[in-house]
C-alpha cells in the first residue's frame, strides 16, 4: 500500500468514525479524492495550489455545482491533513469556489402528489408497500436513506409519529398524518416474512425479504410518476421538497419545518421560502393586467 493510499484510507476512517458521515457521503468524498490523486500523482503533503487549479481546469466540463462539490471534497481532505499535522497549509485556500445560482429543487403540486400515490395498485402486498413508502416519504419528509433504514420499532402508529435517525446519527421526532399511518398499517398486515433476523425490524422489505434498497425506492417513485402521468424529473427527494414547500405555503413556521426535516442550519430550510415566493410571483404575473 502506497503512502497516498494509506492516507486516503485513514481519512475515510476519520469521516466514518469521527465525523459519523453516512456511507454514501464517505463514498462520494473518497471517489473525488481517488480521481484527483490518479490524475495528480503527488503525495498529499506535497500537493500545491497549482496542482489543484490544473486539475479543476481539466474538469471544466463539469457543471459549476459539481466543480464546487469537488473543491469542497479536496478542501475538507487537506483541512484534515493540516489538523493531523501532516501539512502546514491547505492548497485549496487560494482557490475560489465557482459562483452558484440559487438551486430550486423540483416540486410537485398537491394534486400531482395525490395522483402519484393514488396510482398504486393495492391488489398486491408490494402495492401496499409502495403506497406506504410514498405516504411516508411525503407525509414525513424523510430522506431516502432514512426511509430505507426505517425500523418498525421506531414507528409509533397509535401515537402518530416516527423516530428518525438522520445525518450524523442525530435523532428527531416527526409526526405522521392519518393517511401515512393507515398506509403503514395496511402494509404491515401483509408484509412478508424477513429473509433473516437482521431484517426483522426493517419496515420496508423487497420481495426477497431483505431491506428495500435506495435504487428500488428511486425506481418505485419514477414508475408511479409515469403511471400517474406526471411529466417531471422526480426522485424520492422530490417528495421531501414538496412536503416542506406545502407546509410553508400553508403557513407552517420555518423553525418547525427545519426541525422536521432535520436541517442543521435554518439557511438550508430557507430554500423553501424561495420556492414559495416563485409560486406566488408566477401567479401574480399570470394575472397582471399589464402582462
Amino acid at each position: 500500500m502506497t503512502l497516498t493510499e494509506k492516507t486516503l484510507q485513514d481519512y475515510s476512517y476519520y469521516l466514518r468514525i469521527e465525523r459519523a458521515m453516512s456511507p454514501n457521503t464517505v463514498a462520494s468524498y473518497s471517489s473525488d479524492l481517488d480521481k484527483f490523486f490518479a490524475a495528480v500523482p503527488v503525495e498529499p503533503a506535497r500537493v500545491s495550489t497549482q496542482d489543484v487549479l490544473d486539475y479543476l481546469a481539466s474538469r471544466r466540463k463539469l457543471s459549476k455545482r459539481s466543480q464546487a462539490r469537488l473543491l469542497s471534497s479536496l478542501r475538507s481532505f487537506f483541512d484534515w491533513l493540516v489538523m493531523e499535522g501532516d501539512r502546514k497549509d491547505n492548497p485549496c485556500d487560494a482557490v475560489d469556489s465557482p459562483k452558484l445560482g440559487r438551486y430550486l429543487p423540483e416540486v410537485l403540486s398537491v394534486e400531482e402528489v395525490t395522483a402519484i400515490i393514488d396510482s398504486v395498485d393495492l391488489s398486491t402486498w408490494t402495492g401496499r408497500r409502495d403506497r406506504a413508502v410514498l405516504e411516508v416519504l411525503y407525509g414525513c419528509g424523510l430522506r431516502v436513506s432514512e426511509a430505507v433504514g426505517l425500523k418498525i420499532s421506531n414507528v409509533y402508529l397509535d401515537e402518530g409519529f416516527v423516530r428518525v435517525v438522520g445525518k450524523g446519527n442525530k435523532e428527531r421526532i416527526v409526526p405522521m398524518g392519518d393517511m401515512a399511518v393507515q398506509a403503514v398499517r395496511d402494509y404491515l398486515e401483509c408484509r412478508i416474512s424477513p429473509d433473516s433476523p437482521q431484517y426483522d425490524d426493517i419496515l420496508f422489505l423487497n420481495r426477497f425479504g431483505r431491506s428495500l434498497s435506495r435504487v428500488a425506492m428511486f425506481n418505485l417513485v419514477k414508475k408511479q410518476a409515469v403511471c400517474a402521468g406526471v411529466d417531471k424529473e422526480i426522485s424520492p427527494h422530490t417528495f421531501r421538497h414538496s412536503f416542506a414547500t406545502h407546509l410553508i405555503e400553508n403557513g407552517a413556521d420555518l423553525r418547525v419545518v427545519q426541525e422536521m426535516l432535520g436541517h442543521e442550519s435554518i439557511l438550508t430550510t430557507e430554500i423553501y421560502t424561495h420556492i414559495d415566493s416563485s409560486t406566488w410571483q408566477r401567479s401574480i404575473l399570470e394575472h397582471h393586467p399589464r402582462n
